[in-house]
């Protein structure tokens, strides 16, 4: 495994979806004053420091402390069952081989139309402690102190790209990856969920392998294909499948024919696990969660929405509420006005 396979590990994941990481700093630095010796071939664990070295003598792991139209304003109890005994796992890689097996697969994933990016509310200061979720990745990861301006705006840094190998000091030539992309997401199982679950994904700060500070052109490469489509270079090849397996189990997304086939040849070459097992996140799904396209200029008084008896979904915002056609709503006549902010207090919202 090449040096740039660095992985940070949450040691505190269990049953939290998002979760804080703002204790990643003084952990790393605690790390940085540990000596590990690289010739040890066996897995080490030192109780004062969060470091791990594997048989990849170049490897170091810092484990860190810490539509259609009808829609219910209040998700429906149809949560997809997380709460039950965490499945046993072998060891090693066969653990990865055993959750890919488990997803289910759907050869139609086109079908799960209506994919907009607004859908995932993006960045957001779970924890409040003043950095949002592209702050605390940066922070996690960064393999040298950082310089930073304002209440979390980080600047620069050190940052090994894991799809290209190239490192990168200068946060603004940085993007934070979702190693499964927002539209597969989407595909995959994300087109029926409720808003707030959507959001959790999107930020999901409680498994190490979910986001990556990549640079900006290999993300690009990257976009939002699968691993049919695409793979990082050579090296980073077995990470990344951990990676992508973890987020699809943890999330309970699905897998087409062809994905499935390529992570199981991948898998099968890799010695050594760079991934946590993740914990199962609380999936909340809502029927008929996938918006219906709008329609030419609207239709009834208020656009469609509006005193229609009719139950429009959460879009989040009222621009893409506006953006498929609906609204305005109206206080006490329509149930979608509680879903939105009325910044000018008149009784009426997405007008």
């Amino acid at each position: 495994m090449p040096p740039y396979e660095v992985v940070f590990r949450k040691a505190n994941v269990a049953g939290a979806s998002v979760t804080d990481v703002g204790k990643y700093t003084g952990v790393r630095r605690l790390a940085q004053a540990c000596v590990v010796a690289g010739s040890l071939s066996l897995l080490v664990l030192t109780a004062g420091c969060g470091i791990q070295t594997s048989s990849s003598p170049n490897t170091r792991t810092v484990t860190p402390t810490a539509s259609a139209r009808t829609v219910t304003p209040t998700p429906v109890a149809s949560a997809t069952p997380t709460s039950a005994p965490a499945p046993v796992f072998a060891t090693g890689i066969d653990a990865f081989a055993q959750m890919l097996s488990s997803l289910p697969v759907d050869d139609q994933p086109e079908s799960h139309t209506g994919y907009v990016r607004e859908y995932f509310t993006l960045w957001v200061d779970a924890n409040r402690n003043g950095c949002n979720t592209r702050a605390e990745v940066l922070i996690a990861q960064t393999l040298a102190a950082i310089t930073r301006h304002g209440s979390c705006t980080i600047d620069s840094g050190s940052w090994v790209s894991l799809y290209d190998g190239l490192t990168v000091t200068t946060a603004g030539d940085l993007d934070i990856d979702h190693v499964v992309p927002l539209s597969e997401a989407w595909k995959s199982g994300a087109w029926q969920w409720d808003a707030a679950t959507r959001e959790q994904f999107a930020n999901d700060l409680g498994y190490p392998g979910a986001l990556l500070a990549v640079s900006a052109s290999s993300n690009r490469s990257k976009g939002d294909k699968d691993p049919a489509r695409w793979m990082p270079v050579a090296g980073a090849t077995c990470d990344y499948v951990q990676r992508w397996i973890g987020v699809k189990f943890r999330w309970s997304l699905t897998v087409d024919s062809a994905e499935k086939s390529v992570l199981s040849a991948a898998l099968v070459g890799c010695a050594v696990v760079s991934q946590p097992v993740p914990v199962k996140a609380t999936v909340t799904t809502s029927p008929n969660q996938a918006p219906a396209p709008a329609a030419p200029g609207g239709s009834g008084a208020g656009g469609r929405g509006s005193g229609d008896g009719v139950t429009d979904p959460d879009y989040g915002t009222c621009k893409v509420a506006k953006a498929n056609g609906r609204g305005p709503y109206i206080s006490g006549l329509d149930p979608e006005y509680n879903f939105y902010r009325d910044g000018d207090s008149d009784g009426m919202v997405c007008e």
